[in-house]
């Protein structure tokens, strides 16, 4: 996957002139991508927030936010760590509080997810969004800031409708086909990944994002070909789900 890289060259290393000017063009028409970084640079230099979220169930139209995890990486170096409680105004079902053992009683007196808002929003500025599975965390991400009133208009790439997410349980099930699981807690194992608190927002997203870097070797180093690539794959993956089932 690294061989995706844009280059003017063929394999054996001679210059070929002007492919490299219509490899850049091309990237640049990839739907998805986030303005703050250009195509042709190399994704994992970029600023990244990785996003992590346990909630009251799996429906974000109708479940609730209730502890955030956000990890922020650039160059692959810890920028923060931060993890928030929220309040969702609902009981927990026992179905959820047995996955992640968070309780009602610890969420006394925690800010509402519209109260943190703000908070949220600055720590996603200016960052590649990136999360494990990536449609759940998104979803739960824009109905949450929808009910808050402030999703139109936001400018942080991870809560732009046509900024795509980068999510490294597409590159697993690509890169480690060998694994029966792809889930995140095995897919850390198999990595040597740590992951102290398997479901909490926040060692899930850290371990998220190192589980990322681990893989990035075997990944296109251009972000227009990650973003590509990883849409392609997605794709075919939600095609052949219904096989794997059976």
């Amino acid at each position: 996957m690294r061989g995706s890289d844009v280059c003017g060259c063929f394999p054996t290393g001679r210059h070929y002139p002007g492919i490299a000017d219509r490899l850049s063009r091309s990237l640049e028409d990839v739907p998805g991508l986030a303005r703050e970084v250009a195509p042709t640079a190399p994704w994992v230099d970029a600023p990244i927030v990785v996003i992590d979220f346990e909630t009251t169930g799996t429906d974000s139209e109708v479940h609730r936010v209730i502890e955030i995890g956000l990890v922020g990486y650039t160059r692959g170096a810890l920028d923060f760590r931060e993890a928030f409680l929220v309040d969702p105004g609902v009981p927990i079902p026992q179905e959820s509080r047995a996955i992640h053992g968070i309780t009602d009683e610890e969420l006394e007196g925690a800010p509402s997810f519209a109260e943190m808002a703000p908070r949220i929003e600055q720590l996603l500025e200016g960052r590649l969004p990136v999360a494990y599975n990536a449609s759940f965390d998104r979803g739960f991400l824009f109905a949450e800031f929808r009910r808050a009133g402030l999703l139109e208009g936001a400018a942080a790439p991870a809560l732009r409708p046509e900024v795509h997410w980068i999510d490294p349980l597409v590159w697993a099930r690509e890169i480690l086909r060998d694994l029966k699981t792809r889930r995140l807690v095995d897919v850390a194992a198999h990595l040597a990944v740590p992951l102290e608190q398997a479901h909490r927002a926040a060692g899930d997203a850290e371990a998220t994002g190192q589980v990322l870097f681990s893989l990035s070797k075997q990944m296109p180093v251009a972000y227009g070909e990650l973003v590509r690539v990883q849409s392609k794959l997605a794709a075919f993956q939600e095609a052949e789900r219904p096989r794997y089932r059976r």
